[in-house]
């Protein structure tokens, strides 16, 4: 396989660009603008929405096998071109359960792996009588196309809930039957585990990592975890029972919670690529980009094992809206020991959007340096 489709044009496909050199392989993208980072670094590119299945039809002719970069796709309209010979990976039966976010928990449910509880909003039930074992506060999330925070909500009280849902469906037309609602974990640390699955059935996994967000948006990450080994082997053990059972090929990202009482519970699935792998780029043998190609492409998979004590990985988010480069603070940040800049090329700055990211290469596993490098990073990138 030695071209490769991608359905996306943004920063995660962008990153795949030095693996595909590396491993002798074409990029050939589908995405709506001309302006989106991964445009700069593609042998070919469709111009198309990603849920346009006649552009995934040429796609298709230009390449060996087709990957995703995000999840916004129409599986449906895609399963004709399957049934014509497409190689999808990983294929879209594996994709099926996961992108729909109350269909997610119930796969994960019924796999026997430990989930929140959880119900699906329709109008017909008596809201107030299933909330009652769920209590408050509550986290109410749109089942589908919610990402960086967006369409997740913590909800304090019923009167906010039934705000929440009148305002959202009245101005995107939307019904209740697309929200589910679960229980709010009061979670110790929010978790992260990469893993990625060959064609023959390998596995391999990369260190458990810890993720910090604010505002439902990931502000930094930290590898490894400071976890004990048995809440590594159960996350690890999640990986393998999730990503066997779906017949992943390629990479996937596992949000977790870790509760004070030391219980794992799995928060969401992301099939491809994701924001808490982003460290392995600099601080791992095989990046999670060159991971994904070995995968779709039936290469060996490589060795996912961390090249230094540790590492932190602090996103660059926007703050305001404009067209900077931002030239200044990126110089500054890079100075810093061992830290790499990765720039998305991004023309339009706005609030909470990923410009970039850092990840500063560290020579001791040390979480309280870690977070004190993150916040020198973020006290130059964000104005005072």
């Amino acid at each position: 396989m030695k071209r490769v489709g991608v359905i996306g044009g943004g920063q995660l496909a962008w990153m795949m660009a030095d693996a595909a050199q590396k491993l002798g392989v074409e990029l050939i993208v589908q995405t709506p603008s001309v302006h989106d980072p991964a445009v700069s670094i593609a042998q070919e590119t469709v111009f198309a929405p990603v849920d346009d299945a006649n552009a995934t039809e040429i796609l298709a002719q230009k390449c060996d096998v087709i990957t995703f970069e995000n999840e916004f796709v129409n599986l449906q309209a895609l399963s004709g071109l399957a049934q014509q010979g497409v190689c999808f990976r990983p294929r879209l039966e594996a994709l099926t359960p996961l992108l729909d976010k109350y269909h997610q928990r119930c796969y994960l449910r019924d796999l026997g792996l430990p989930v929140p509880q959880f119900f699906a909003l329709d109008e017909v039930e008596n809201l107030k009588s299933k909330i009652e074992y769920l209590g408050f506060p509550a986290v109410l999330k749109s089942r589908r196309h919610g990402y960086d925070g967006q369409g997740t909500f913590i909800i304090q009280d019923f009167a906010a809930l039934e705000q929440k849902l009148s305002h959202e469906t009245t101005t995107k037309t939307l019904n209740r039957s697309l929200f589910l609602l679960e229980e709010f974990v009061p979670f110790e640390r929010e978790l992260a585990i990469i893993a990625a699955r060959s064609v023959e059935g390998e596995i391999v996994t990369y260190p458990v990592v810890e993720t910090q967000q604010e505002q439902q948006v990931c502000r930094r990450v930290i590898a490894p975890a400071e976890i004990t080994s048995n809440q590594v082997a159960e996350i690890q053990a999640i990986a393998h029972t999730l990503l066997n059972s779906l017949e992943v090929v390629g990479i996937f990202g596992i949000e977790l919670f870790l509760r004070a009482d030391g219980k794992v519970l799995v928060n969401e699935i992301a099939p491809r690529t994701h924001n808490s792998g982003h460290f392995s780029l600099d601080a791992c043998e095989t990046s999670q980009f060159e991971q994904h190609l070995r995968a779709v492409c039936g290469l060996p998979l490589g060795n996912p094992a961390l090249q230094c004590a540790g590492a932190v990985m602090v996103n660059l988010l926007g703050y305001e809206n404009s067209h900077s480069d931002y030239q200044s603070q990126c110089q500054q940040i890079a100075e810093i020991p061992q830290a790499h800049v990765h720039w998305y090329g991004k023309t339009e700055s706005r609030p909470g959007r990923k410009l970039g990211h850092v990840t500063v290469l560290l020579d001791n596993q040390n979480r309280e340096q870690a977070i004190a490098i993150a916040h020198s990073i973020e006290s130059i990138w964000y104005p005072r």
